[in-house]
């Protein structure tokens, strides 16, 4: 391929560097400059269809960027001279990496079958250490499926260069370049854009590039971070924290708990009895502070095509995904669609998980033992408030509420930086420890910790951190030894009624599973069974024991539940937190739980990481 010439734009560029050595900037008309921090490598892109380019779009999601149409080649030019010369100075050798988007396959006919090419093209010329990146570029493609097809790598001993690129490269020894053309497998026949092939593979060659990158300072023993992936980007755009602003403004716009539980359970127990247990209880529910439909337009007019950043896009996608699905059920409300649309946000119980609910409802018999000193909600509020001073001592941000209310079903509840206890609440001063560990020391402490962060969206909670969540609340209260057989029988029926109720059986059914079949009192079924039948059918009371089981198979292999303090997070965005913690963009948790340094905290956890499983651990308490 021949290597264009161009001369120098009349007007050198005059770069504005932060005094950090960031720098995002205009280049001409159309072009932009972006240096989230010093690098040793910058992408290149020029290209006069940026819509539909993947390579822009890999270009773009980089930490080192510069990208510019065939008008800006002059602005371009200077501007690559100032910002390559600027690196430079910060690390004598750097790699300069050309993107390019391959030229589509001739169109065949339209009614025959067809699929694109999965190739990727790296040139990385005969320079040594460009050589070692390109290796490790075509390793990473090499391992690139997408739509169950595998890259296939071609490497070209002439690599592409843009115009003024191959002069600039050839001046200077301790300049590298690579080249590398990305397949136009997102592309149809006729030009059409597959979205979700243009995303993976944009997603699938960004990833490449961080590895090649990685590789490169590896090779000059400059200092390569411990991953590739902390290379990635250490500052958060402007559009991303709109994003992140805009979608937690519609998350707090309602209160999705509080709209689906009912607010007479107790006159609706009272009437239920007064009819002999036959006809289901009327359960009124407060108005809805929302319109589904308009929140929801809100909801997609946020644009995420522009955050520069294909994770955080993702965590920010998942999320919106979850509230539509939140939004679709308080639509449907009290309807016969109520149900199948939490089936969607919280799936079904599993075979396995049914298992282990009936064998533990089997193995822990009615505790006919004293309850012992009973406490009600204004002692339980107390004790709360005791407990939150506690963590405000180490941070006086941690301002959490106590409150205690009319319109709840007995028992207590976390709704943001609230805890809420139910009046009519009466329990075991033995329990108390256990549910404010739950609550307090989980719930309330990582919806702290997650406002602490640089986005909300780990204080709302990224998509899925319910089962996890409220697995850790179980946790807590098997930490300190407040997981007693009442409890663990309680879990375990609120799994099976659940079941019941998605396999058909109505309100007096599941109430009579409950209380003949296993046992409950008339008033713990009949409070069971109305968690799950709330606003139609919720499938949510199954992911407590689901969590829990969870959270236990995480300790017992050893891991750490640190990075599941720092907000409200599944287990599948655990390793996508360590990135964010390596490229700076989130920080350690400020609180921990108090329970955690324990000392038979300690042990309950040295003895679950020797062996015990799920059923020996809770026998054992």
């Amino acid at each position: 391929m021949s290597r264009p010439s161009l001369r120098l734009a009349p007007d050198p560029f005059e770069a504005e560097f932060t005094p950090a050595g960031g720098l995002r900037q205009k280049v001409g008309a159309s072009g932009r400059v972006h240096i989230d921090r010093p690098l040793h490598f910058l992408v290149l892109h020029r290209s006069d269809d940026p819509a539909h380019s993947v390579a822009r779009r890999v270009a773009s999601n980089s930490p080192a960027y510069l990208v510019w149409s065939p008008d800006d080649d002059l602005a371009a030019a200077s501007a690559l001279r100032v910002v390559v010369a600027r690196m430079r100075e910060h690390f004598g050798h750097v790699l300069v990496i050309s993107l390019f988007d391959q030229e589509p396959v001739s169109d065949p006919a339209d009614d025959a079958p067809f699929l694109p090419q999965f190739r990727a093209i790296i040139g990385p010329g005969d320079d040594a250490r460009a050589t070692c990146a390109g290796a490790a570029l075509a390793k990473a493609m090499a391992k690139v499926e997408i739509d169950l097809r595998r890259c296939e790598v071609e490497r070209r001993k002439r690599p592409y260069f843009e115009p003024s690129v191959a002069e600039l490269v050839d001046s200077d020894p301790d300049l590298s370049h690579l080249s590398f053309g990305l397949p136009p497998i997102h592309r149809a026949p006729g030009g059409t854009v597959y979205p979700q092939l243009f995303r993976d593979l944009a997603n699938a060659s960004g990833d490449a590039l961080l590895r090649a990158a990685c590789a490169f300072i590896a090779d000059g023993k400059s200092g390569a971070p411990r991953h590739y992936r902390a290379l990635g980007r250490s500052a958060l755009l402007a559009a991303a924290l709109a994003a992140d602003r805009k979608l937690d403004r519609i998350a707090r716009s309602f209160d999705f708990l509080l709209s689906v539980s009912p607010i007479n359970t107790a006159a609706a127990l009272a009437g239920f009895v007064a009819d002999g247990a036959e006809r289901p209880p009327r359960f009124a529910y407060r108005p809805l502070t929302v319109d589904p439909d308009e929140a929801k337009r809100r909801l997609y007019a946020i644009d995420l095509g522009n955050l520069e950043d294909p994770l955080l896009e993702s965590l920010l996608s998942d999320k919106r995904r979850e509230i539509d699905q939140q939004l679709t059920m308080l639509s449907v409300r009290n309807t016969p669609a109520f149900r199948p649309a939490s089936m969607l946000l919280y799936g079904t119980v599993d075979p396995a998980l049914l298992a282990d609910a009936q064998s533990l409802l089997a193995g822990n018999r009615p505790d006919a033992t004293p309850r012992g000193k009973m406490i009600g909600a204004g002692r339980i509020a107390e004790a709360g408030r005791t407990l939150i001073a506690s963590y405000r001592v180490a941070d006086p941000r941690f301002t959490a509420e106590v409150e205690v209310r009319d319109d709840l079903a007995a028992g207590l509840m976390v709704s943001g930086g609230t805890l809420m206890v139910s009046s009519d609440t009466r329990m075991a001063a033995a329990r108390l420890d256990a549910l404010l560990a739950h609550e307090i020391s989980v719930h309330l402490l990582t919806w702290f910790n997650g406002a602490l962060q640089p986005l909300s969206i780990f204080r709302t909670g990224l998509a899925g951190y319910e089962g996890l969540q409220e697995g850790l609340g179980v946790f807590a209260e098997w930490a300190v030894g407040g997981l007693n057989a009442t409890r663990v029988r309680l879990l375990a029926a609120r799994v099976v009624a659940v079941d019941a109720m998605l396999r058909g059986a109505d309100f007096g059914q599941c109430y009579r599973l409950l209380a003949d079949d296993h046992g409950f009192t008339q008033r713990t079924a009949f409070n069971i069974a109305a968690r799950i039948y709330r606003s139609g059918g919720l499938a949510k009371d199954l992911i407590y024991l689901k969590g829990f089981k969870a959270v236990v198979d995480l300790v017992a292999a050893g891991a750490s539940l640190d990075p599941y303090w720092l907000g409200k997070i599944a287990p599948a965005h655990a390793p996508l937190i360590e990135e964010l913690l390596q490229r700076g963009l989130l920080h350690a948790p400020r609180f921990v739980p108090e329970f955690m340094a324990r000392t038979d905290t300690q042990s309950r956890i040295a003895r679950l990481r020797g062996g015990a499983g799920l059923g020996s651990i809770l026998a054992g308490e």
